[in-house]
């Protein structure tokens, strides 16, 4: 296969009106046929099941939030919306779907709380809401008020679904029993840091948290008889002499488990940091130019030889060319459209 579909989660501001999808052609290196695949409010994280059949996004609906389901056409990428579960409040930030795919979580960075979802793994379609749990503490930065989930997702084993909270300064990793949500162990990072996203090494032994507030990222060992983690190293994603505003981003980790990508809002950059396989500790590899403003977030497309990046403010998606062998990017088109870029995915291979 030389031609990839793959989806933009935006902000439906200005122009914008939903779920954009693309293709990617490896062969020509262009990404070409962008278009509104989906029209929704604030579609600002999607993610694609395991079979390629169904697309989840978070939505807001007017004064209400939650998750909306949607069928893939995967020759031509084509969504038909099969449903949504929204309830009063503001909308959730990040969606994850289970392997099964009967079970999607969402993370709500305003609501400070992570919920779970069933889901008709044949057709589909959310069934309910199972379990809601509401974080609780605060932070010592004026962001950290009160509880700001930003992540929620399953281990890699899926025998636990993890949250990261940028309010509280913390990773708790919860249980699913009787289709609740049950807190089974938590780390707390350093205060100020504002945790934002996770990535999980292939090996299962790591894992990678990038922060948005201290713009750094903490490499982790990974218990998975218990849901634990420990601290190995804190990076900085940025360089030392930069005093201007820069929020962390999205990070990602190749599927070899040999380097661990970080994107950086305000300094405008995605960090490269190579993994020591024996340690789990990083190297810094290189910081590429986010080719735009805002670089909100980026993806691997399925041969990992391309990364394609979204800036946020700019409006626009980036294609990079990536050596597998030193991790290192090379910009090859930043004029690719897409209004309000917010998160990006690919159908699998």
């Amino acid at each position: 296969m030389s031609k990839f579909i793959g989806y933009v989660g935006t902000y439906t501001k200005g122009d914008s009106k939903g779920i954009y999808s693309f293709t990617l052609d490896t062969v020509e290196q262009k990404i070409s046929d962008v278009k509104l695949a989906a029209e929704l409010g604030n579609p600002t994280y999607v993610t694609v099941s395991q079979n390629n059949r169904f697309l989840y996004s978070v939505v807001k609906d007017g004064e209400a939030g939650g998750v909306a389901a949607y069928s893939v056409n995967s020759h031509t990428g084509e969504l038909k919306s099969l449903n949504n579960d929204v309830s009063e409040g503001a909308s959730p930030c990040h969606v994850s779907v289970n392997k099964a795919n009967n079970q999607v979580v969402t993370g709500n960075y305003h609501k400070g709380t992570i919920e779970l979802y069933s889901v008709n793994s044949e057709s589909g379609s959310i069934e309910s809401s199972l379990s809601v749990v509401a974080h609780e503490g605060t932070g010592p930065h004026e962001r950290q008020e009160k509880p700001h989930t930003h992540y929620s997702g399953f281990t890699p084993d899926e025998k636990y679904v993890v949250a990261i909270d940028l309010g509280i300064d913390k990773l708790i990793t919860y249980d699913i029993k009787d289709g609740a949500l049950k807190e089974v162990n938590s780390l707390s990072v350093r205060p100020g840091s504002g945790p934002r996203h996770i990535a999980f090494h292939p090996n299962g032994k790591y894992a990678y948290i990038m922060t948005e507030i201290s713009n750094e990222v903490v490499a982790l060992s990974y218990e998975s008889s218990n849901g634990s983690f420990t601290e190995l190293q804190y990076i900085s994603t940025i360089p030392e002499d930069y005093t201007e505003n820069s929020q962390g981003s999205a990070i990602h980790i190749s599927k070899d488990g040999k380097f661990v990508y970080a994107g950086n809002r305000g300094h405008n950059s995605i960090a490269v940091f190579e993994v020591n396989e024996a340690t789990g500790e990083l190297t810094l590899v290189e910081m590429a130019s986010s080719g735009g403003d805002w670089p909100r977030d980026f993806v691997f497309d399925p041969s990992e030889k391309f990364i394609v990046g979204s800036n946020q403010e700019s409006s626009n998606l980036v294609l990079y060319a990536r050596d597998e062998q030193t991790g290192k990017l090379t910009l090859i088109d930043s004029d690719i459209t897409v209004p309000y870029p917010v998160c990006v995915k690919f159908l699998h291979v």
